[in-house]
């Protein structure tokens, strides 16, 4: 299992967690959780009006073994609006624009996506349950 907790923090409202969103995915080949502004397309919804975060931004996927993986998605534009990198524990990687990387089994840990242009951040925590 697969969960992720998303927070939208704008420099205002740091350390705030007031409207987190939840969702949760079974470990079976195939599941996927995406977090983005399209409601029709993500489990995880990010305000309409951030356009720093791409209609669907992230993917996190899992593979025929249980292990999951995010993507960074490229969107529309050749040189994206945000920054994402992975935090686990004092590790902390970028994830390229494109990107995948696994997330570490039966870990926890963090994806920020930072605005570029603006004080604000959307932080992904993620649980793996093994």
């Amino acid at each position: 299992m697969l969960e992720l907790t998303m927070a939208t923090v704008a420099a205002a409202e740091e350390g705030a967690t007031a409207g987190m969103q939840m969702a949760d995915a079974p470990s079976e080949p195939g599941a996927v959780l995406r977090v983005g502004r399209d409601r029709a397309l993500c489990r995880l919804v990010t305000p309409e009006d951030w356009l720093f975060v791409s209609r669907v931004h992230l993917e996190f996927q899992c593979g025929p073994e249980g292990a999951w993986q995010v993507t960074w998605l490229r969107g529309s534009q050749a040189d994206p609006s945000s920054e994402v990198r992975l935090v686990v524990g004092e590790y902390a990687q970028p994830l390229a624009y494109g990107g995948t990387v696994t997330l570490p089994r039966g870990g926890n840990g963090e994806i920020v996506v930072r605005d570029r242009t603006a004080p604000r951040s959307v932080n992904v925590g993620f649980y793996h349950e093994f």
